[in-house]
């Protein structure tokens, strides 16, 4: 059991017409609530809860006006843990994010006067947005603004859950329970708990997410994009005056040009990133920008939230059918760490090569090609291992894929890499070493996906020159296509 249906014990298409995200209660998936996509929906509800958050970013205006020097007030109304029950972030292993502390809280409290100094009163975008607190050097990221998103609105998300679960659970599948931040309270100038019935699984409630506020990667507004449009933004500036000032600062913050050398693209983005600082109004056309293409975050979001659906949750299901018709991947009754992650491998190894297993390592037609997502497609097959599996440990030498431990006295290391990864070599000759000997352990196993015949004669020229052709603990997997003939064919 991996999903949400499967340990509720209810059809797929359940979840699919109430408009929620079918999540993995196995680990997070990659996705995050985009605040523009509730300013940008037809739902009233969703644009209700946008005018809501800029009610808090307001209530917290004042006060930063006012000057908060109180550290308590600072926790009290900036500092939240990752709303982990609705399981989407980063995390690498479960749902168990860092959430938002005080290095956030001061960050933002000190900017507040600077970010939204219009808040209310804006003459150039429609509305302000929350994601304009990562537009700035400020220390305020994207998973800054993901968390506070889901804490601002985390009493809809809950009422949401609630519905559901009244509607679609037994009644033994919900709990009532008090949840702590659930709303606030303005009179009191506090947020206050609130009880709600909700899945419960694995002594905490479970939450769920409308699918068409999920979006992957970026948010709609984000500061990668604000530097990438820098000169069509400037260029969009009616003010002719602005627009010469802009430009002109902008060429002083480059440096000067040697033997008709251009700056860097390093040296650029400085001088962006100093430009934006000197005339913040460039944010404000820039939200504009972004407001006028309300269609296309939607039609982004809807894209990369089916490319989740399609890689996380429909290809792993696929997959984990595969390996149970075609193997003993869930059978193994392993002597040791080693011996199951060694066993598991080779399953997969065999369902990926020989029973059209490949076929899930793709998307669109085009192979996955970020490790992070094929680590996390093994660790979403492992679910029944009865092993301690933990994804990517840090012992202060850099994180490895996993972990696969029984007892302290028993671990096996794994590292999925790609072909493709241009420090492969890197990785085979020192960094496997490092990680065994922080880890306390001198088993482990390396795991290489390669998708076409280059990547093929790479890995082993690479294999052949390090000595290691021959090595017990390197496994290559074959998922390319054209040398494959499709299971329903022979």
């Amino acid at each position: 059991m991996v999903y949400f249906t499967d340990f509720f014990d209810i059809t797929e298409d359940t979840v699919e017409k109430y408009g929620a995200f079918n999540i993995s209660l196995i680990n997070d998936l990659p996705l995050f609530i985009d605040p523009f996509l509730l300013f940008g929906s037809d739902k009233p509800e969703f644009q209700q809860l946008h005018n809501e958050i800029l009610e808090y970013l307001g209530f917290l205006k004042t006060k930063s006006e006012e000057g908060i020097t109180d550290l308590g007030q600072i926790k009290s109304w900036y500092c939240f843990p990752e709303v982990k029950q609705n399981w989407f972030g980063y995390s690498m292993v479960g749902n168990s994010g860092s959430g938002l502390g005080q290095k956030f809280g001061k960050a933002l409290s000190a900017n507040m006067h600077i970010v939204f100094h219009d808040l209310g009163n804006e003459k150039i975008p429609k509305t302000s947005h929350l994601e304009k607190a990562g537009l700035f050097s400020i220390g305020v990221g994207k998973d800054n603004i993901s968390d506070f998103t889901c804490n601002l609105i985390k009493s809809y998300l809950l009422q949401y859950t609630a519905k559901f679960a009244e509607k679609h659970l037994k009644e033994s599948q919900s709990k009532e329970l008090m949840v702590d931040k659930a709303f606030f309270d303005y009179n009191l100038e506090r947020w206050m708990p609130k009880k709600y019935t909700l899945p419960y699984l694995f002594n905490d409630y479970v939450l769920l997410t409308p699918k068409d506020i999920l979006t992957k990667d970026d948010n709609w507004i984000n500061s990668n994009d604000l530097h990438g449009k820098f000169d069509t933004i400037c260029r969009a500036i009616p003010n002719d005056q602005l627009r010469s000032e802009i430009y002109n600062y902008f060429r002083t913050r480059l440096p000067r040009k040697k033997a008709n050398k251009q700056p860097s693209q390093k040296e650029r983005t400085h001088a962006i990133y100093d430009t934006i600082n000197k005339f913040p109004k460039i944010i404000e056309y820039y939200i504009k920008y972004k407001e006028t293409n309300k269609d296309g975050a939607k039609n982004i979001s809807k894209e990369k939230v089916s490319e989740v659906e399609t890689i996380f949750v429909r290809n792993v299901m696929d997959l984990i059918q595969k390996l149970t018709d075609n193997s003993e991947f869930y059978n193994i009754k392993p002597a040791s760490s080693h011996d199951e992650a060694l066993q598991r491998v080779i399953y997969m190894k065999d369902v990926i090569e020989k029973n059209d297993g490949y076929r899930f390592f793709y998307s669109k037609g085009q192979p996955i090609k970020r490790e992070q997502d094929l680590q996390l497609i093994f660790k979403l097959t492992w679910y029944s291992s009865i092993m301690d599996v933990n994804r990517e440990p840090n012992n202060g030498r850099g994180p490895v894929d996993y972990s696969i431990s029984k007892g302290s006295q028993d671990k096996t290391l794994v590292e999925f890499k790609l072909a493709s990864n241009t420090q492969l070599k890197r990785n085979l000759l020192n960094q496997v070493k490092i990680y065994e000997a922080a880890n306390g352990t001198k088993k482990s196993i390396k795991v290489i996906i390669y998708f076409d015949r280059n990547e093929l004669l790479t890995v082993t020229s690479i294999l052949k020159e390090l000595k290691l052709q021959n090595d017990p603990s390197i496994i290559l997997i074959d998922a390319r296509r054209d040398n494959k003939i499709s299971a329903s064919k022979v």
